[in-house]
């Protein structure tokens, strides 16, 4: 997927500068292609963007026709709302190994942050004004939530000077199609919540890579009431929590076997076709979670940075043998930190056209990774 020159990163950060000083508004969205199969001179990466689930479903934020290519990358309102982590020949500042590992294990999981000029909903909510005292109390009662209860998995930064807004990034699970990837939601508290749901935008970076999650943004979830549910599983304002949806995102969504979110898939697709479809799915999910991983690591959300490039100096060799283990055969999700658990599962071999994808994307992961700092990576590469 990239080539590894010596210049990459430079021609990386030099498209991203001309995109990022175009005077364009929040949420603009500018088509930059994804390079599945690169020429020699094309070197380009994007930036997150969006998601969703039903076709068809109404979305939070403009978006291009359900035929149109999901080769595109937001623009941010400013130059400084994403950065790239880590240190190389343009001229960043180096810091040491022991200084960027101390800022990972001391990174909150929950902390309260100054900037939201790059935050999806900047532009909506209650942009100065004084929201009412019962709303304050609400979300403030939701920050200790979150600060006393959040999983080891997911992070979350609020906004002193706006309440309204959250962010969140969640760590994708193990046995999953998604495990070590970052995924990356923001957040706004609506004037009339909790009455109604958080609305929650998903930076897809143009990758549909799950049913719930649309290449445009949108979160498709029964309780956030974007998609049908019954009783609990839709937001019930006495009772839901901004900490429900997180979990739920990431156990429900972000789950083994996201073929089957898709509604009345488990009743048309069961034995052995429904398992060979799902099986498919997740090797889709798979490579499509690789390529996440490459633009989460080229621009880190704000106020994230630290903690990406800390994750994937702790997770690329995890990463990295479990492409190794997915090209020679094994099923995706079979993989938990680095090792193989059922072994017998490996009879049924993945799709050769799986394994070529994989492989051609491992030695460009293996020449961001070892950029960003991670060791050991090399005795992966074909």
């Amino acid at each position: 997927m990239y080539y590894d020159d010596e210049d990459d990163e430079c021609d990386y950060l030099s498209m991203q500068a001309q995109l990022d000083n175009v005077d364009l508004p929040a949420g603009v969205e500018a088509t930059v292609s994804w390079l599945n199969e690169p020429a020699p001179s094309s070197k380009v990466s994007s930036q997150a963007s969006s998601s969703s689930h039903l076709a068809g479903a109404q979305t939070l934020n403009p978006t291009l026709p359900e035929h149109a290519s999901s080769s595109f990358a937001q623009v941010p309102a400013s130059s400084n709302s994403l950065v790239s982590g880590g240190s190389n020949s343009c001229g960043k500042e180096e810091v040491t190994e022991d200084e960027l590992m101390k800022k990972y294990q001391s990174f909150k999981h929950f902390d309260v942050v100054e900037d939201f000029s790059d935050h999806h909903y900047s532009n909506l909510g209650v942009k100065g004004q004084q929201p009412p005292k019962a709303w304050s109390k609400k979300v403030q009662d939701e920050w200790k939530i979150l600060e006393n209860d959040l999983p080891d998995t997911i992070y979350v930064r609020v906004y002193e000077a706006r309440m309204d807004l959250l962010r969140a990034v969640i760590i994708g699970p193990q046995g999953t199609p998604y495990h070590d990837g970052l995924f990356v939601f923001d957040v706004l508290f609506p004037q009339n919540y909790p009455d109604v749901p958080p609305m929650v935008y998903y930076y897809s970076g143009g990758l549909r890579l799950n049913p719930n999650l649309y290449d445009c943004g949108k979160v498709c979830l029964s309780l956030l009431n974007t998609w049908t549910g019954k009783g609990n599983e839709r937001w019930m304002p006495n009772s839901s929590t901004m900490l429900q949806v997180l979990v739920s995102i990431q156990a429900l969504i972000l789950n083994s076997k996201p073929f089957f979110n898709e509604p009345g898939y488990e009743a048309s697709y069961a034995g052995l076709e429904g398992q060979r479809r799902s099986n498919s799915y997740n090797e889709d999910a798979f490579v499509l979670s690789l390529k996440t991983m490459t633009y989460t690591l080229r621009r880190p959300p704000k106020h994230f940075e630290d903690f990406v490039i800390g994750h994937f100096r702790c997770h690329a060799v995890d990463i990295l043998s479990a492409c190794k283990a997915y090209i020679e055969g094994a099923p995706v999700g079979s993989v938990v930190k680095g090792i193989v658990q059922d072994l017998s599962a490996t009879a049924e071999k993945s799709s050769s056209t799986f394994r070529e994808s994989v492989s051609r994307m491992k030695n460009g992961l293996i020449s961001l990774f070892t950029k960003n700092g991670a060791n050991d990576c090399d005795r992966f590469r074909a």
